[in-house]
């Protein structure tokens, strides 16, 4: 209101007055209120500069309104203002977010043809990292020939989307190429090389290669990200090296980072299929301790668990405890709970479950249990 009237008073108001402005109304999710704004002060011959611009598109963007952004950009347009490289990167960013990923390429070679303002490393990169994460490896291989062919120089995240797309499509000897090439133009592993590397060859089975990459991390004094420490812990559980993926989770409590369940759960169901609950039940002590609450997954592999080992009343605690905590349990976790405690004898127990399972919702999410998968991991260049 108060905008309003200094205007109405042809009071001249800076843009960065209308910018600060712009970035509060997004930071409380109200980007349609700030679009509201954008779209009355243009009715007023209000000129947006680019950096105005980009704020708007930006947080459309984000918040998942890829066509408005658009749209708005067009009437930004109409009205003579000017977008910049930054401003399409805004939008081939958002449009790769949904997988809308040809449509970011068709957007790159729109803005190529106008010439108005040239594609950068990060324009080709960001959809480079779209196709590998859709695993259209050759669409990325021919956007990297392109974006040499252009004279850009790639960067280290173009060689880290393709080196992780290829680790996780199984194409282990890609993956390797294109780390040589990366070396070869200049660019600097970092922890997200390492981390993509170290996934690959334990998707490949070649345990030794993984930890022989992790200690040259190491070597390097590259400090190991979460995702570093998930790849290690589920590779080495998934490979039947369970006592060293422990390790791991000692070196994650002596570190300063905040750890995530998903680093955990493998190690807990490892130890819970190899009957040793009570190693479990330590391992979810020591996530406590680091003020890592256990999410539905642990409550399920424990549940299990202690099952599998008779403990029953020891399975109901946790149940109880993942009522307690807000924590909805699945069907994978109802339908093993009351099967064992069936067997057991322990009819009005599961009675007593089932009629809690009316007052609080069964949770839609299942998992995969029969094998120690990570789920959670989002390990792409980051």
């Amino acid at each position: 209101m108060l905008l309003y009237d200094v205007q109405r008073n042809n009071v001249p108001v800076k843009s960065v007055v209308y910018n600060d402005l712009f970035n509060f109304l997004i930071k409380q999710n109200k980007v349609g209120d700030a679009v509201v704004l954008i779209r009355e002060l243009m009715r007023t011959h209000y000129y947006p500069e680019t950096y105005t611009i980009n704020i708007l598109i930006r947080g459309l963007c984000r918040a998942g309104e890829i066509n408005e952004a658009f749209k708005l950009l067009d009437d930004f347009m109409s009205i003579g203002c000017s977008p910049d490289i930054f401003t399409y990167n805004i939008l081939i960013h958002g449009l790769c977010r949904i997988h809308e990923v040809d449509r970011a390429r068709s957007l790159l070679k729109e803005v190529a043809l106008k010439g108005e303002c040239a594609p950068d490393v990060v324009s080709y990169s960001t959809i480079i990292s779209g196709y590998c994460r859709l695993s259209k490896m050759e669409d990325g291989i021919l956007l990297f020939d392109e974006l040499i062919m252009s004279g850009i120089k790639p960067s280290t995240y173009t060689f880290n989307a393709l080196i992780d797309g290829f680790g996780k499509a199984g194409d282990l000897n890609s993956a390797l190429a294109f780390y040589g090439k990366m070396l070869i133009h200049g660019c600097l592993p970092d922890v997200a090389t390492f981390t993509s590397i170290i996934d690959g060859y334990f998707r490949a089975g070649q345990v030794s290669h993984a930890l022989e990459m992790w200690h040259e991390m190491n070597r390097r004094n590259i400090c190991l990200s979460l995702y570093t420490f998930s790849v290690l812990v589920s590779g080495l559980c998934k490979n039947s090296r369970l006592h060293e993926a422990r390790d791991i989770l000692r070196l994650l409590k002596q570190s300063n980072i905040v750890p995530q369940p998903f680093v955990y759960n493998p190690v807990i169901d490892g130890y819970c299929k190899s009957g040793k609950v009570d190693e479990a039940n330590k391992i979810v002590a020591e996530m406590e301790e680091k003020k890592c609450k256990p999410d539905k997954l642990t409550y399920t592999i424990l549940i299990i668990g202690h099952c599998m080992k008779g403990r029953m009343h020891e399975a109901i605690g946790i149940f109880d405890k993942m009522l307690r905590v807000g924590c909805a349990p699945d069907e994978i976790t109802i339908n093993n709970l009351t099967s064992c405690l069936m067997k057991a004898g322990m009819s009005s127990e599961a009675d007593r479950i089932k009629e809690a399972l009316i007052r609080k919702p069964i949770s839609g999410t299942k998992f995969v249990l029969n094998k120690t998968t990570n789920v959670y991991m989002p390990i792409a260049a980051y």
